[in-house]
């Protein structure tokens, strides 16, 4: 089905009523992700669907690709895969596509990446405003085991540290979802080789260790309709994006979120807090591009609402 005839299919559908999910739904691609779709995801996922599909029919062209972006926890894998569903069941071929494949790192080297990143552009930044000395140094030793040199309140009372810590930060901006992060590149090549019609397609997998990378065969002679569900989905680097749309949420619903599912060890700490932070003003700087902006509680938004 070209788009031109997705086009007709789509004018020639009635009004859209949400079909039953059966118990399990095709997901993101990710190894070992497992989505739980609550009340909550589908509520939105009917909320978009429908402008999804007006949009659809404006588009021109050979194939379509959608993104859905947004923080942590904001519901991305399970709102991707319910509007992928509701294609399918109106006979519109999709496939969800997880950007979590493609950092240049699996996830526990991304993680220390961050960290010596953060603190090598601390100690920099100290170095550069005259403030190292020994005592701070001895005093950083002290602070890293726990991760609280990036904690604020340590900072109160030692200026050197909040030099640091600016430093450190601003450092971090500079790595966190650019293309020194993410393989942008990559993921480029698979979406313009799927609006070529090229098939099968060679996907990226990648686990949580060193041994878990490889590539799957997909066929995509009958999708008609990619959906890319990741944090990063708004990025500029990213080309091709038909309909981007954007899960709004805050750092404080971000990090409760990930409190209550214990992500990981350190889920609060002021670092992951840090990360969290510079990803929001990330999808802030992204949110003027989406067609469609859905606050975490429901409700449409403008971009300067964000």
């Amino acid at each position: 089905m070209n788009q031109i005839r997705l086009r007709e299919h789509l004018a020639e559908q009635g009004p859209w009523t949400p079909p039953a999910l059966p118990e399990s739904i095709p997901h993101g691609d990710m190894p070992g992700d497992k989505i739980r779709i609550g009340e909550d995801h589908i509520r939105k996922a009917q909320l978009l669907f429908p402008k999804l599909l007006e949009t659809l029919k404006e588009l021109e062209g050979g194939k379509a690709v959608v993104s859905v972006f947004g923080g942590s926890g904001v519901g991305k894998s399970e709102i991707a895969s319910l509007l992928g569903w509701y294609l399918q069941s109106i006979g519109v071929g999709s496939y969800v596509i997880s950007g979590d494949n493609y950092p240049r790192r699996i996830p526990l080297y991304n993680d220390a990446e961050r960290l010596s990143i953060f603190r090598v552009g601390g100690l920099r930044g100290l170095l550069a405003a005259g403030r190292y000395s020994r005592e701070a140094q001895k005093e950083l030793d002290a602070l890293w085991p726990d991760s609280l040199d990036a904690e604020p309140k340590e900072a109160v009372d030692r200026p050197w540290l909040q030099t640091y810590q600016a430093a450190g930060r601003k450092a971090l901006s500079e790595y966190l979802g650019t293309e020194k992060e993410q393989d942008y590149e990559e993921l480029n090549a698979i979406l313009a080789a799927f609006r070529r019609g090229e098939s099968p397609v060679w996907l990226k997998r990648m686990g949580r260790t060193e041994e878990e990378r490889w590539y799957d065969p997909v066929d995509f002679r009958e999708t008609q309709v990619l959906i890319l569900e990741w944090t990063h989905g708004g990025n500029p680097a990213l080309r091709g994006i038909d309909v981007p749309i954007f899960l709004n949420s805050t750092p404080e619903e971000t990090r409760e979120h990930r409190r209550l599912r214990a992500r990981d060890g350190k889920t609060d700490s002021a670092f992951t807090t840090m990360v969290l932070e510079i990803e929001q003003e990330e999808l802030r700087r992204a949110a003027p591009s989406a067609r469609f902006i859905l606050s975490k509680s429901g409700q449409f938004l403008r971009p300067e609402e964000i």
